[in-house]
């Protein structure tokens, strides 16, 4: 099951985090939590591990809206976007895929705030992509 919306890219890591966090804002999106995988296994564990960040990004209107459906939705928000470095050097912007997500709460009400937060997340990984592989415009 595909669980997650996502593009691939070529830069440097910490410009296409930069990209994508100017994305989510551009769509309305704070990031609330911005987690280094890398680092924190690192300091954690003693393991190394690729370049790899967790941004927990909420839409408020669309949060409250949501909340104000179901309110056990809070259990599935923040909505994460990774970025990871792959093995062959690409970088992966991924994001949670919306309806998937809240098709758990099996609510109705929630399909219409799901569908805008797939829309604006789609125009998120359009706009990193455009940015660092222009040609690709798919």
């Amino acid at each position: 099951m595909e669980y997650t919306i996502q593009t691939t890219v070529t830069g440097e890591f910490d410009d296409i985090v930069e990209a994508t966090n100017a994305a989510l804002t551009d769509e309305g999106f704070g990031v609330l939590c911005d987690i280094d995988i890398q680092a924190t296994l690192k300091e954690k564990l003693g393991e190394e591990f690729r370049q790899y960040r967790i941004l927990g990004a909420c839409n408020p209107p669309l949060a409250y809206e949501g909340l104000t459906e179901e309110i056990e939705l809070g259990a599935l928000l923040p909505c994460n976007v990774i970025v990871y470095e792959t093995d062959d050097g690409d970088i992966v912007v991924s994001a949670v895929d919306p309806e998937q997500l809240v098709g758990i709460a099996d609510n109705d009400a929630l399909d219409s705030i799901a569908t805008e937060v797939t829309e604006r997340f789609d125009r998120v990984l359009a706009a990193v992509r455009d940015e660092f592989d222009p040609a690709s415009e798919a």
